[in-house]
């Protein structure tokens, strides 16, 4: 499977949505974060080329408000802000600004993070309180296993409340000590109830998500790089993979991290069409899964697609 040009622009994306159908685009992979975390992220991108990845020239460098502009012109109605916390003092701050970000734009999606450490269940609590809509864990920045005990009380307290948790903890497209399937898989067994959406469907273990996805009513996947030009040329989609996520029902969503992507917004639907499982299937993904997520549907958080999406065989 090989990823389509770069041929779509931002610019043509409302007329692409009203031919195939699509009432609108809510993103669950967007970054909005604290200028000074924002700076170090993108330096780290800056600098990939120094440890032999493919340069990751950040497309949509601006300003908070910016950018906020691009992603309404493309056509974004809904968008997340996730921050991550990766050491003990900052998800609260973090969550500060989130909750601020999101008071003053109707549009963003209130977000929040926690982190393994004494009060994460109180802090996991509070974000809910003030009406954090998901969360994010990033569990290869952060440098944990998602099984911490210090986290134990804030993932029952978001279990229990339904709220979606967008985690990065696959392989790609850079490992860490904690990453990958097995710590995930212990973790939606330890916590049935708990929602998680699969940051980047777990790149590069493709498969292995998304049987998981299959046999857990609650776990979904984002679409964040999936199939891109870039992704495609360190982490590329197994054969049949479209068939895979059709076969997946309502269980994924969209995901683009935006801003830092070295590729323009579009290129991401690009990919999405390229796969040949039609506009209802779009529409689920960029529109009707994540709103049933976020409960603005009148389904309630965490709604499950357990009736909808078919286990797979053993």
């Amino acid at each position: 499977m090989s990823a389509p040009a770069e041929s779509l622009p931002d610019t043509a994306v409302p007329a692409w949505l009203r031919e195939r159908g699509v009432p609108g685009i809510v993103d669950l992979h967007v970054h909005f974060m604290p200028d000074r975390v924002q700076q170090k992220v993108w330096g780290f991108f800056d600098r990939v080329e120094e440890h032999g990845e493919p340069a990751w020239p950040i497309r949509y460098r601006g300003t908070d408000e910016e950018r906020v502009a691009q992603l309404r012109a493309i056509g974004v109605d809904r968008f997340t802000t996730l921050s991550y916390a990766h050491r003990p003092g900052m998800a609260q701050w973090l969550n500060d600004y989130a909750a601020e970000f999101a008071a003053a734009h109707p549009d963003a999606i209130p977000s929040a993070t926690f982190y393994p450490e004494p009060g994460a269940g109180a802090i996991a609590e509070r974000a809910l309180a003030r009406g954090a809509k998901v969360f994010k864990i990033h569990v290869q920045v952060g440098d944990f296993s998602p099984l911490d005990p210090l986290l134990a009380e804030a993932w029952e307290r978001v279990a229990a409340a339904g709220t979606p948790v967008v985690i990065h903890c696959g392989n790609g497209p850079h490992g860490g000590r904690y990453t990958g399937l097995e710590p995930v898989r212990a973790l939606v067994e330890r916590y049935p109830s708990l929602v998680l959406v699969i940051a980047h469907a777990g790149l590069p273990d493709y498969l292995g998500f998304a049987e998981l996805s299959a046999r857990h009513p609650n776990v979904y996947l984002d679409t964040t790089m999936v199939g891109t030009s870039y992704m495609e040329r360190i982490a590329p989609l197994p054969p049949g993979y479209a068939e895979v996520l059709a076969d997946l029902g309502p269980k994924v969503v969209l995901g683009t991290d935006f801003p830092s992507i070295p590729y323009p917004y579009a290129h991401q639907l690009e990919v999405l069409d390229g796969w040949g499982l039609g506009d209802g299937w779009l529409v689920d993904v960029l529109w009707s899964t994540p709103r049933r997520l976020l409960g603005i549907d009148g389904s309630g958080p965490g709604a499950s697609a357990a009736t909808s999406a078919p286990v797979a065989p053993a």
